[in-house]
């Protein structure tokens, strides 16, 4: 599949694909890093960004799912976070000067669940101070 056509898939069909092994979740997140990377730059939508740590969550799905182990509702699922929920990977900030550089120790309840569901934590999004 092109990764035109991967990015064009919806979160149900990308998730029922990857499950069944159509494509892997590095080459699924490879194809929305590149779409990023294309429209980014113009839309400043990132306040945190990781590729290289987005593959790498992806790469240890794929694994998972190579194994055999049972794979979460969202099993390789890319998503971005906002700037206003602790992530324990990605600085928290809430938009504000007075918060630069803030690393939480742990994630919010709704990453963990999104993480214990297969979800790969993109980064985390822009927001309006606080």
């Amino acid at each position: 599949m092109k990764k035109a056509q991967l990015v064009g898939l919806t979160a149900s069909a990308a998730v029922a694909e990857l499950s069944r092994g159509a494509f892997t979740a590095q080459e699924y997140v490879a194809a929305y890093l590149e779409r990023i990377a294309s429209v980014d730059p113009e839309v400043q939508a990132f306040a945190h960004f990781d590729a290289d740590y987005a593959l790498e969550q992806a790469r240890r799905l794929d694994e998972r799912r190579l194994s055999g182990a049972p794979l979460g509702r969202l099993h390789g699922l890319p998503v971005a976070v906002k700037d206003i929920i602790d992530t324990a990977d990605y600085p928290t900030e809430c938009g504000s000067a007075f918060l630069s550089g803030r690393r939480p120790d742990k994630d919010a309840h709704v990453v963990r669940r999104l993480r214990e569901a297969g979800a790969i934590i993109l980064g985390k999004t822009v927001t309006t101070e606080f």
